[in-house]
C-alpha cells in the first residue's frame, strides 16, 4: 500500500482497495472486417452468455455483389460446429480442406453470416473460385434484410449438399431440373442422426472419434 509503506496480500484493511481500472475492450478480428453498410445483431442469448449473430444489410445491396474471400483455417476436420452456419471447404494441393473458424480471430465477418433455410430468404449464393469461398448476393439486399447464405449449384455438389436447404416440408422448395432427384440423407452409423450433407457428417463423426 502506498499510503501505509506496508506489503499486504490482498487489499490493505485500513485503506480500501484500489480502484480498478479495465482495458478497452477490443473487437475480434471477425468484427473488425465487417464492412461499413453492413451491421451485426444479436438474434438470440444462449447459456453461458453465447451471443448467436446474424448480419444485415444498413443500406440497399445491389445483386451480384460479391463478398470475400472467406477467412479461415485449412483443416481436415471442424473444431467448431454450429447447425446456423454453411459448412465449408476447399481443393488445395489435390486434398480438400474445412474452412475452419474455432474463435473470432480466425476468420473475417462472413463467418457470421448464417444458412439460409429456403430459397425465398437466400440472398447469398456461395461458390469457390481458385481454391476461395466467395459469397454473391442473388437479389438485391434491403436494409434491415438480414445476408443469408447456400451452396451454388456446382459447390453444392463439390460439398455433396442438395441444391437448396430444406428444413422442413413446409420450406420445401423445387429443385432446378438437373437436381430433381431426390437427396437421401446422410445417416450417423454410431447414433443414427441424419445430416443433409456428407460434410456435416463428417464433422459430426469427428466428435464421436475424439469422445472414444
Amino acid at each position: 500500500c502506498e499510503d501505509c509503506g506496508r506489503s499486504l496480500v490482498g487489499e490493505c484493511k485500513l485503506h480500501g482497495p484500489l480502484i480498478r481500472a479495465k482495458d478497452r475492450v477490443i473487437p475480434s478480428r471477425a468484427r473488425l472486417t465487417l464492412p461499413h453498410y453492413l451491421t451485426l445483431r444479436v438474434l438470440e442469448l444462449r447459456a453461458g452468455n453465447q451471443q448467436i449473430l446474424g448480419v444485415f444489410a444498413k443500406k440497399v445491396i445491389q445483386k451480384r455483389t460479391q463478398f470475400g474471400p472467406y477467412v479461415g483455417q485449412l483443416s481436415t476436420k471442424l473444431t467448431c460446429y454450429d447447425e446456423s452456419r454453411l459448412v465449408l471447404q476447399v481443393l488445395k494441393d489435390g486434398g480438400k480442406y474445412f474452412l475452419d473458424t474455432p474463435n473470432e480471430d480466425c476468420g473475417n465477418w462472413m463467418m457470421f453470416v448464417r444458412l439460409a433455410r429456403n430459397q425465398e430468404e437466400q440472398t447469398l449464393v456461395a461458390y469457390q473460385h481458385c481454391g476461395e469461398v466467395y459469397f454473391t448476393t442473388v437479389k438485391p439486399i434491403e436494409p434491415h434484410t438480414e445476408l443469408k447464405v447456400w451452396y451454388a449449384a456446382d459447390y453444392a455438389k463439390f460439398m455433396e449438399a442438395s441444391a437448396v436447404f430444406i428444413k422442413e416440408e413446409s420450406d420445401v422448395c423445387p429443385l432446378p431440373p438437373a437436381a430433381k432427384e431426390p437427396v437421401d440423407p446422410w445417416i450417423c452409423s454410431s447414433c443414427g442422426s441424419t445430416f443433409a450433407t456428407f460434410a456435416l457428417l463428417e464433422s459430426h463423426q469427428c466428435i464421436h472419434k475424439d469422445r472414444v
